[in-house]
């Protein structure tokens, strides 16, 4: 048996109600996160791209909402638009492992293809924790960051197998959806190397929409390439993917989804402990004037945000949110970080880069010890009188060992939905995505108006 037709069978078998209550609860959480990230980003410039692209289709069959709008269009333009804007401001959740990822990039296309077959809220619910099922664990199982591949090439395999559970395949037909997604779409790590593009918040959500095309082909009998990941040229020789034989799936109440995490701060994920150690040692400097800051931290997080001399000056907000030098600094200077510590003015901001221009961060093998199970950054800042100050934070607000509460994650959404939509808008997409199982038509949750 491949390794395809096992996670076809286990994506066959998944019935809503073998979900634990609090895995159900948090699929709402994540839906209600993923609203949140995606009305902060709604005024971007890629944004209004990638909703452009969606809407210059007019398809009478096409069910599938651009979210802000009350457009129709075909289920993968739909993941494509949805996806890139929940992902923009690197917000969404996060999953930390051998390979790093961003769960929640498969709600665009659960909810897209839902819409599409319509299909209701629990079988969305279903589909979502499909897909966090899936990736979670393939990033359990290898790293692709190690060859210089990107994690997204794992969500067009999650994204097509959770499309394949909506449209009711086959188990053949499965099969040849993740032999078709597979195939075609293995993506390369540059999109988060150097001064980082506006593509960054495209990359998953293009794995997500060839993950659904790839879907729709196998339902009308297109046919892939057979043994996708062991086959003699399949994706765990050409990607160094050997752990991927010994995949498990979820069972009995274990499920990806409630492993993961919901960021506090508007930040690439391996910053968020640095931030919150540097946010907890700000009130003990005073007046005292900042000498050094030293930061120990773990391969991971020197090797993506910490290391590169485009880190030291960034020029666009998905560089300077993907600089743990950067978002340190802003911590210190302004007591928090948030959307707006990312402007374009403050990038150039004379405060941040003279801290910047005094810090530094080093690997350290101890702390490497401690990561994926956390995330530990360790700060040393060095004072003006030669006195030093140091705090260890391993698990910040949001990890799944130090979680958001559900009041949290409501005030995320309201800060995010604020110039957005109105109040009332708001209101309501709060009290119907708590009824999410509820739900006949999930278009009553994604079909709002903004004001953007």
């Amino acid at each position: 048996m491949t390794i395809a037709r096992k996670m076809a069978q286990w994506a066959k078998s998944l019935r809503y109600e073998e979900l634990p209550t609090k895995t159900v609860h948090e699929v709402k959480r994540r839906v209600i996160d993923s609203l949140a990230t995606t009305l902060g980003a709604y005024r971007s410039h890629p944004a209004k791209i990638v909703r452009e692209k969606a809407m210059a289709v007019n398809d009478p069959g096409a069910k599938a909402l651009v979210w802000g709008t009350s457009h129709r269009t075909l289920p993968e333009l739909a993941t494509f638009a949805n996806g890139a804007m929940t992902r923009y401001l690197d917000y969404n959740d996060t999953y930390l492992s051998l390979e790093p990822a961003h769960p929640s990039d498969n709600i665009s296309a659960a909810v897209a293809v839902t819409q599409q077959t319509g299909r209701n809220g629990k079988d969305l619910i279903a589909a979502i924790v499909l897909g966090y099922e899936i990736q979670c664990r393939l990033c359990d199982a290898a790293s692709l960051r190690a060859g210089g591949w990107d994690h997204v090439t794992y969500g067009a395999l999650s994204t097509a197998l959770l499309s394949s559970k909506l449209w009711d395949l086959s188990e053949d037909q499965m099969e040849h959806a993740l032999g078709l997604a597979g195939v075609c779409n293995i993506a390369t790590r540059q999109t988060r190397t150097g001064q980082i593009a506006d593509w960054k918040a495209c990359a998953f959500s293009n794995a997500a929409r060839n993950g659904v095309f790839a879907a729709d082909l196998a339902r009308r009998g297109m046919t892939g390439p057979n043994e996708i990941f062991e086959g003699p040229k399949g994706l765990i020789k050409q990607l160094n993917i050997p752990g991927v034989k010994n995949l498990v799936l979820g069972r009995d109440g274990d499920f990806m989804i409630d492993k993961t995490y919901i960021k506090y701060w508007p930040a690439e994920y391996h910053s968020q402990s640095a931030i919150d150690a540097c946010l907890q040692l700000r009130p003990q400097i005073g007046n005292r004037k900042i000498e050094k800051i030293h930061i120990k931290s773990f391969e991971a997080a020197v090797s993506i945000i910490g290391s590169e001399p485009e880190k030291l000056r960034p020029t666009s907000r998905e560089t300077a949110d993907h600089s743990m030098f950067y978002c340190c600094a802003a911590a210190l200077v302004d007591g928090d970080v948030t959307l707006a510590t990312f402007d374009d003015e403050r990038l150039t901001d004379k405060r941040l880069l003279d801290l910047i221009d005094r810090t530094t961060i080093v690997e350290d093998q101890e702390l490497n010890k401690g990561y994926p199970k956390g995330i530990p950054n360790d700060i040393t800042i060095t004072l003006s009188d030669g006195s030093k100050l140091n705090e260890r934070v391993d698990f910040p607000r949001g990890h799944a060992g130090n979680p958001m509460t559900d009041d949290e994650v409501i005030a995320k959404f309201n800060r995010m939905a604020k110039g957005v939509i109105d109040e009332r808008t708001a209101v309501k997409i709060l009290e119907t995505a708590w009824k999410l199982d509820e739900l006949a038509d999930v278009s009553l949750l994604f079909g709002f108006p903004c004001t953007a």
